[in-house]
């Protein structure tokens, strides 16, 4: 009786109801792993699609491109309005930024330093402010820092534009045509926007 018992649990070669299941579970985890790495593929190996996670219009750090730079009108430090294109013509440095960040801050002399070189042969840097509780702390550190260039109040609506700004600073190279040529996200070399500016002046 118990020999009879014994062959109906083991059917298939000997293995038991629990042996079976664990194949069974094991099949189906295998089943699911295969579909993930099928459908996964681009992000495991390596590859990504044309836009990846980003926004459209982001352009990815130092990456040329052809990418009209959304336009925008913001308001001054100084009771302005700042239209973008209105710049258009001249090489412009957008810089995100704001009082509180400190890689922001030593970057600023630097920008200063480049206005006053290329400035009157039409180059422009922009300074988007994204201060926000500390916005009454915006004009006097432009007026502590000597800032040459035009500050704009951002607000998210531009820096969703402009992918999202994940990050400050965050910097577009714009060529004379409006077009954004160069993207970087941190603190960069004075001479990584200059060399810029030369081939674009």
């Amino acid at each position: 009786m118990n020999q009879k018992k014994n062959n109906q649990d083991k059917p298939f070669g000997g293995l038991t109801k629990k042996h079976r299941s664990w194949i069974y579970t094991g099949f189906f985890i295998g089943v699911i792993v295969l579909l993930f790495i099928f459908n996964n593929t681009d992000y495991l190996f390596g590859r990504s699609e044309e836009n990846g996670p980003y926004p459209p219009n982001y352009v990815p750090a130092a990456q040329k491109g052809s990418t009209l730079a959304p336009d925008f009108t913001l308001p001054t430090s100084d009771g302005k309005n700042l239209k973008l294109s209105d710049l258009k013509g001249k090489v412009v440095i957008i810089d995100f930024w704001a009082t509180w960040c400190g890689p922001c801050r030593r970057g600023i002399p630097d920008l200063i330093d480049l206005k006053k070189k290329y400035g009157s042969k039409g180059f422009e840097i922009v300074g988007v402010s994204l201060d926000t509780d500390t916005k009454n702390e915006v004009v006097p550190f432009i007026k502590d820092q000597g800032m040459n260039y035009p500050v704009v109040y951002g607000n998210s609506i531009v820096a969703q534009a402009y992918g999202g700004v994940r990050a400050i600073p965050t910097s577009f190279v714009i060529d004379k045509q409006g077009k954004i040529v160069a993207s970087y996200e941190g603190l960069m070399p004075k001479s990584t926007y200059e060399n810029h500016i030369k081939k674009l002046l």
